[in-house]
């Protein structure tokens, strides 16, 4: 199946590769459903829900302002999280409802022992990429 034209190849702006195990957490009726089914084309599978036991290589952490405590989401979502794993916070842009602050991320990441690398445009929503800190990573044995 080949994306409509026009329609952003959104896997390839968050780096999602063949056999990727990819995670959704905060998944909502707003989250966006071409964003979620490019992704599964280009992993070749299902995105795992939070019930899910597999080592993770990406999460896609759905975001909203009132959605609670953002370093605890984190925290839940490093678990499973392989060494070189990579968590995107999406989040509504500014001006739609649930819009959350960039600086809220910024703060938050630090705090749960990620650093924030890069950005992604996706159509409503922004992407911002998390990862562990190399020498956190290092030490850690799954």
């Amino acid at each position: 199946m080949v994306a409509a034209d026009g329609a952003s190849n959104y896997a390839q702006k968050l780096g999602i590769q063949k056999d990727q195990v990819v995670q959704e957490l905060g998944w909502d009726e707003d989250t966006d459903d071409d964003i979620r089914a490019d992704v599964e084309e280009a992993c070749g599978s299902e995105l795992l829900d939070e019930d899910a036991d597999e080592v993770i290589d990406v999460v896609l952490l759905w975001w909203r302002d009132d959605d609670g405590d953002l370093v605890d989401a984190l925290m839940d979502a490093i678990t499973p999280l392989s060494e070189d794993g990579v968590i995107w916070v999406l989040t509504p842009k500014t001006g739609k409802p649930g819009h959350v602050l960039p600086a809220e991320i910024a703060e938050s990441a630090p705090t749960a022992g990620l650093m924030q690398t890069s950005s992604a445009n996706l159509g409503d929503w922004s992407a911002s990429r998390l990862v562990q800190p190399k020498s956190k990573a290092a030490g850690r044995h799954s």
